[in-house]
């Protein structure tokens, strides 16, 4: 009788960018791009994840992710694809103003807290479509990747939505923890899913 072993998803948020820097609301805006702390942050954390086995990268398509995994991938010697479902939430036209100024209600979080996930910013996505759009990376992993070893490079926000996925817990009620640059995150998929003979 043959075993199945889980394979993990590795997640990595992406290093230091110009509007972490001058903390700016950046959603899927793509004229942030890393600072030279952010390249050296992508670096370490490269390092890092020598020891893992890794087969490919996935990264989210903004720029400032793109170029994380670009220096991760130099150190690694691994391949990079992107994916869409990968990028950040939308904050519409919040995107590009200051962090300070966001105004809670519109975000949808409270003193750390989800306390809705039906609102947005003008033109920005709720935290229900987000997680959903995120969660949609699970069903492009098994049709496109079914049996590698993935090292995604994504966004705070990003990396929330895909556990709160792979969890099954809602967005609702749940603690909005930081993310810091270059933080690494491991999801174990349930045992039926992205499974390989083991």
């Amino acid at each position: 009788m043959n075993s199945e072993t889980v394979i993990p998803l590795v997640l990595v948020r992406h290093a230091e960018s110009t509007w972490n820097e001058r903390r700016l609301v950046q959603g899927q805006n793509d004229g942030a791009r890393l600072t030279d702390r952010g390249r050296r942050q992508a670096f370490e954390v490269a390092e890092e994840l020598r020891s893992h086995d890794f087969d490919l990268i996935v990264t989210s398509d903004l720029r400032r992710a793109s170029e994380t995994a670009a220096v991760i991938a130099s150190v690694l010697g691994l391949a990079v694809e992107s994916d869409r479902a990968l990028r950040e939430r939308s904050f519409g036209v919040a995107e590009g103003s200051s962090l300070d100024d966001l105004v809670a209600g519109a975000a949808g979080i409270s003193q750390g807290v989800v306390t809705d996930d039906d609102v947005s910013p003008e033109g920005g996505e709720t935290l229900r479509a987000f997680r959903e759009r995120a969660g949609a990376f699970f069903e492009h992993r098994e049709r496109r990747w079914p049996s590698q070893r993935l090292l995604i490079v994504t966004h705070g926000g990003t990396m929330r939505a895909l556990q709160s996925w792979n969890d099954g817990t809602p967005f609702l009620g749940s603690t909005w923890e930081r993310v810091d640059n270059c933080a690494v995150l491991t999801l174990t998929p349930p045992a039926s899913e992205l499974s390989v003979p083991g």
